[in-house]
């Protein structure tokens, strides 16, 4: 009856505090999903959720009839026995219940060793096996299965202390049991020698032990899951203690829709105290105009795209949209402006039209293809032999780097946001697809407010105004002709990537005779 009552309410606490786990971890900033460990990770709410499922029901369901049970037995004894047998019966439940308590105490930390060794090893795997083509490329199947077997050599040894140890509390509960039944039943047959009880009172204080025993020993081992299920659930309540860092403020007001001025004014940042990346950084993106940013690699590029998309709170100045600053804005108004193509694209283990209409989930059908053919996807997927219902595999592994890229691409389409932010989007693409594509992306910035994070000068020719960046600072900006008249640090790039692209074709304009040699 207790489970056909009580099966939903236990799941449903279950369900609800899973979910709550989950969302806060979509919550936490960048940095956190930076550091974290994910096979730890998802094993810590694996544990902890089925841990909340046996806390319910041995705390609720089962203590209080247990206790109901003991008082019950305690007071027939005092009311139709001799008090020694309620003090005999007082006194190894004392025992037990203080000897429950310390052992059960002290294995907390041997517990607590299982679990980190336990997530230690679930995070050598999902790690490793995320990573199978790097293992492959260097041949170390074998490394990465004895870095497993350590991991769980350590979770065998912490397993093996955490099952003697219960072995251990398991003997001296039943020691404590077995001495205050023997100190009973030699009260009792005293008594009937004595001629003070029956042989019926004997066997009925025979039969009150056994009712006492059952419900004593199992309060014992309720108390060992209870204290073993907070162990486990401590981990999962660990990442609801992570604070989210990024949140809204409590006067934070939604962003309105329509067209969006960006405007970077005195911004530093630094992820370190003692390593600043960006030193009054100052610009302005009118809203409908397109602005490119280029510099040497870790010039600080991407973080502007990451801070305007509010993964990080600005160290010093401020980051305004239409006039707001991003912090008094709320995250999901700021973010549903927002568009962006990463430059490593990571797509969910389904199909390729589930990816691209993640963009916008209620996209119809027509519009989801409509993106396809913006990004100049369509073409490629209509070869497979399953269409837009090809999986893509983890991490969209299947694809290529270049069709991965199409498919953010899509996916930043079918948003249709008034910001959209191209972090080096046409990176992984080749020279043919890049131009194919580029018009698309024109297209797709016009009337919008575009920033532009680019390798290939050739890529931002048009845009409105190019940022040159070195070192967090913006040392040139203007047109691409101001910039190549100015001859300072872009001219040398452009420069640079005309040499590297006119390499090649020279190259190639080369011709070697069949079965000769060719010397320079």
């Amino acid at each position: 009856m207790r489970e056909i009552l009580f099966a939903r309410v236990t799941q449903r606490a279950v369900r609800r505090i899973a979910v709550e786990v989950f969302r806060h971890l979509h919550e936490l900033s960048l940095r956190f999903h930076l550091h974290r460990e994910t096979g730890g990770v998802s094993r810590d709410i694996e544990r902890g959720s089925r841990s909340i499922s046996n806390l319910i029901s041995y705390a609720l369901y089962s203590i209080l009839p247990t206790l109901v049970e003991i008082g019950l037995v305690l007071a027939i004894l005092f009311a139709r026995y001799d008090s020694v047998f309620v003090l005999i019966t007082l006194a190894s439940l004392g025992a037990y219940v203080v000897f429950t308590v310390k052992v059960s105490n002290w294995r907390i930390a041997i517990r607590r060793k299982v679990n980190e060794t336990d997530s230690a090893a679930n995070t050598r795997a999902i790690d490793s096996l995320i990573n199978y083509e790097t293992v492959k490329y260097f041949n170390n199947e074998e490394y990465e299965a004895q870095r497993y077997d350590q991991q769980l050599g350590d979770w065998e040894d912490a397993t093996t202390r955490s099952r003697i140890s219960l072995s251990w509390l398991n003997l001296g509960q039943q020691v404590s049991i077995a001495l205050g039944v023997t100190a009973m039943m030699w009260r009792a047959a005293a008594g009937v020698v004595d001629g003070t009880m029956t042989i019926g009172d004997l066997v009925l204080v025979n039969a009150f032990l056994i009712q006492l025993y059952m419900p004593l020993n199992f309060l014992g081992v309720v108390y060992r899951e209870i204290r073993q299920s907070l162990t486990d659930i401590e981990r999962m309540f660990g990442l609801l203690a992570v604070n989210r860092e990024i949140a809204d403020a409590t006067s934070a007001t939604v962003l309105p829709p329509g067209p969006v001025q960006v405007r970077f004014c005195a911004v530093d940042f630094f992820y370190e105290a003692n390593r600043q990346i960006l030193h009054s950084v100052d610009f302005t993106i009118p809203a409908g105009h397109t602005v490119a940013v280029v510099g040497e690699s870790g010039s600080g590029k991407s973080t502007l795209a990451r801070l305007l998309y509010r993964f990080y709170d600005v160290s010093g100045g401020q980051i305004r949209a239409n006039g707001s600053d991003l912090r008094q804005l709320t995250q999901a108004s700021l973010r549903a402006a927002i568009g962006i193509v990463p430059q490593d694209t990571v797509l969910f283990n389904n199909s390729i039209y589930y990816n691209i209409q993640y963009g916008r989930p209620d996209a119809s059908h027509d519009e989801v293809l409509a993106a396809a053919a913006a990004a100049q996807l369509a073409r490629f997927i209509e070869q497979l032999p399953d269409g837009y219902e090809t999986r893509v595999g983890e991490r969209g592994l299947k694809l290529s780097g270049g069709e991965k890229q199409r498919v953010a691409i899509a996916r930043a389409l079918l948003k249709n946001p008034p910001v959209l932010i191209f972090d080096e989007a046409t990176s992984a693409l080749d020279s043919k697809t890049e131009k194919a594509i580029q018009a698309s992306l024109d297209n797709a910035a016009r009337g919008r407010t575009t920033l532009v994070i680019a390798h290939r000068l050739s890529t931002i020719m048009n845009a409105d105004q190019i940022l040159v960046m070195d070192a967090g600072r913006i040392v040139e900006r203007g047109s691409h002709p101001q910039l190549l008249q100015a001859r300072g640090l872009y001219a040398q790039m452009w420069e640079l990537q005309q040499q590297e692209e006119t390499a090649p074709k020279a190259a190639s304009a080369t011709v070697v005779p069949v079965g000769r040699s060719a010397i320079r």
